[in-house]
Order: structure tokens, then sequence, then C-alpha cells
């Protein structure tokens, strides 16, 4: 694969959010969507066949060839945390702070809300198995911000939204700012120094909070080959990945001895680093646009049940296991749970998220509108009375002949 070592242009490094907004870098990449699913896949697949899931059997004996594979399936997080520094950086271009922190809430929070509460009656539904959380848990899970209260997770799985959110709370520094090249690239450095000196001062509770030095290197791989894609790929940028991709080796290995002390069969290491290059270079092709040629457009409804198949699968996946494993073959099993999940995560796509984003959006820009100080219209006095209008609804023209009830569907959403 041929470099090139130009530096970007100046006009085009120095690009002001606005401008680059215009660009075609910002259309949808299939592609993406694809490498989404294939995260979720890894991570569903290791939580049925490698961890967690108890079918009375050892596992070598129940899935002979997959087996072994499905215990690198953990991985597959860390692929998320690349494609996220990617797409972040991507959808935010040109966009404000406000339109950022919409679309972190429109994103997460209804597909989340849902999962807690399904996840929660299932397992207290279903006899045996694992107990739901306390009344209390399950609120504050409701928060997101469960770790730092100290609460238990509702689903295992919602630990990774923790170091998510940390992600959008630092970037959204940058974000405020305005995104140019010059910013986005001095940011992933000065996160890079911060991930070492947490490596290097473990106790300094604070500085690990906000570097995250077991995670830090896949968002800022991310945001690298964003960069190399929006403005063309040059040697430091290509530093950059390689010692993301190298530092993100060695801060896999606390997870990956966890998992190969559990697994009770040998888990080679150097699967850890094939696995992680095969990530960068599949993020590498996208940022090069190697995949230009993928646009099946199934691959948009693919990625489209990824959040809600993630948050959706364990708990109730294993609760499943744990009822019936015993009695059903364990491929047709496995295989019918992954089927009916991403059915079900896609109606919970179609019936919740997408319902829930046109509801939050209009809200979520009127209420930022007023942090702006977006003055919003005021309705003129009526010589019938006090208006009962919202402070948003246009007042009827005086030549609107059908009166004040047909105007008021005009400013409320519907």
């Amino acid at each position: 694969m041929t470099v090139a070592a130009a530096a970007p242009p100046a006009r085009a490094a120095e690009a002001t959010a606005p401008e680059a907004a215009r660009r075609p870098a910002a259309d949808r990449l299939l592609a993406l969507d694809g490498l989404r699913f294939v995260a979720v896949l890894l991570v569903v697949v290791y939580h049925y066949v490698a961890f967690g899931s108890d079918w009375g059997r050892p596992r070598a004996e129940l899935f002979p060839v997959l087996y072994r594979p499905a215990a690198y399936g953990w991985m597959g997080v860390q692929l998320f945390f690349l494609i996220s520094g990617f797409v972040i950086c991507l959808s935010c271009w040109g966009r404000s702070l406000a339109d950022f922190l919409s679309s972190r809430v429109v994103r997460l929070f209804p597909a989340y809300w849902f999962a807690v509460l399904l996840t929660t009656a299932v397992l207290a539904a279903v006899p045996g198995g694992s107990r739901p959380r306390a009344t209390r848990d399950v609120l504050t899970n409701l928060t997101m911000m469960e770790y730092p209260f100290g609460a238990p997770y509702v689903d295992g799985v919602y630990w990774s939204l923790w170091v998510e959110g940390r992600f959008y709370l630092i970037f959204a520094v940058v974000v405020a700012l305005g995104l140019t090249y010059r910013r986005v690239l001095a940011f992933c450095l000065l996160w890079c120094a911060a991930g070492v000196l947490a490596m290097a001062a473990p106790g300094e509770q604070l500085l690990q909070v906000l570097a995250m030095p077991e995670y830090c290197w896949f968002f800022i791989g991310g945001l690298a080959f964003y960069l190399i894609r929006r403005f063309g790929p040059d040697l430091l940028l290509w530093l950059l990945v390689g010692f993301t991709f190298l530092a993100g080796c060695r801060s896999v290995l606390p997870t990956y001895r966890f998992v190969a002390a559990q697994a009770g069969y040998p888990v080679p290491e150097w699967g850890v680093v094939a696995l992680l290059a095969v990530f960068y270079l599949l993020m590498a092709g996208v940022a090069l646009d190697r995949f230009r040629a993928v646009q099946w457009r199934w691959l948009a409804t693919a990625g489209a049940v990824t959040y809600p198949l993630y948050l959706l699968h364990e708990y109730i996946g294993w609760e499943v296991i744990d009822a019936v494993g015993g009695r059903v073959d364990p491929w047709l099993l496995v295989g019918a749970l992954l089927v009916v999940m991403t059915v079900v995560s896609w109606l919970v796509h179609r019936y919740v998220e997408r319902p829930a984003a046109r509801w939050l959006k209009p809200r979520l820009a009127a209420s930022f509108a007023k942090v702006r100080g977006v003055p919003l219209p005021v309705p003129r006095p009526s010589a019938h009375g006090p208006s009962d209008r919202r402070p948003s609804e246009p007042e009827p023209r005086p030549t609107d002949t059908r009166g004040p009830m047909a105007a008021r569907g005009v400013g409320d959403g519907r």
C-alpha cells in the first residue's frame, strides 16, 4: 500500500468547520456500517459461546471449531472505539456544540432506556438464572452514570458506555472551539501524552478517569484515520496511527489475561495482536477510500441494529441459555438467539429510536436555542383576550381565514 508523504495543503489543513462541512467526506460510509455489525457479532458470539453462558458442558465439546476464535470476541469493543473516533469526527465536522450534544442524546438514550427496562423485565419474568437489579439500581442505570454513582449494571455491556461518554465529554471541548485539522491533531497528541502519563502514574485517579489509558488509543486512532480520509495521508498521521496501534496492543493485555484465565483453555496472545492489526487495516481501507465499491444498502440496516443488539443481547441471551441450554442443540440455540435478537433490535430501532428521535430533535434544538439566547417569537395580544398559544407558535396572519385552531399545528412539531 503506497502512502503519500505530502503534507495536507495549508488551506485544507486550516479549513474552518463551515467550509469543511460542504465537502462530500460526510457522506454515509456503508463500509463502516458493515464494520459496526462485525464488531457487535464478535461481542455477541463471545458472550454466547466463550464467556458467561452456562451450557452445563465444556465449550470445547459443544463448539469444537468456534470456541477458540470466539474467545477473542471481546475485542469487538476495541473495534467499536476505533469506529467511534472516526464517526464522531465525521459527524461533528461543521456542526456546533449544541448539534453535537443533541445528536449524542438522541443516539444513545432512547434505545438505552428501553434496553434497561426490557432487560429488567426479562430477568424478573424468567425463573432461575439471574436476578434483576434492585429498583434504586435500575433507576440509577437510567442516567447512564451507574459507574460513577457506584450502582451495579443492569447488563454487563453497559460498562463501555461510560468509556464512550468520557470520550464525548473531552472531545466536546474541541467541538466547541470548532473542528479544524490543527485542533483535532493537537487534541490527539495531547491525549496521547495524557495516556502515557496515566500509564506511568496509575495512582492518579483523576488522570486515569480523563485519559482512559486502557482505551484512549483506539479513539485517537479513529480520529487520525478520519484526518487521513479528509485531508489526505501524511507521515505524521501514519506515525500517530502506528503509535496508537502499538500502545493499544499493550493496553489490552490486562483484559486478555483475564479472558485467558477464565477460558480454561489456551488463548494465544498473538491472536490479540493479529486481530488488532486486522482492525487497523480495515480502518485504513476506509480512510484511504478502498471500500468505495461497497454500496450494499442492507448494510445501513445492519448498522442501525448494531447499538440495540449490543445493549440487549448479553443478559437476556444468558437467561435463555440458562433456561433451555441443556435441552436444545447448542448450535441451533445460538443461531436462533442471533436471529431473534437481531429482529428485536430492528424493532427497537424502528419503533423506539426513530420515533424518539423525531420527538427529541426539535425540542432539544429549542432548548439549546434558549441557552444561546436566541429570541423566540412572542405572540401579540389578542383582542379576544389572552392567547393560549405557546411562545414558539406564530400568530395567525390576518389573511388566514382558517382561524387560530388551524394554525395551531404550525409551530409545535405536528
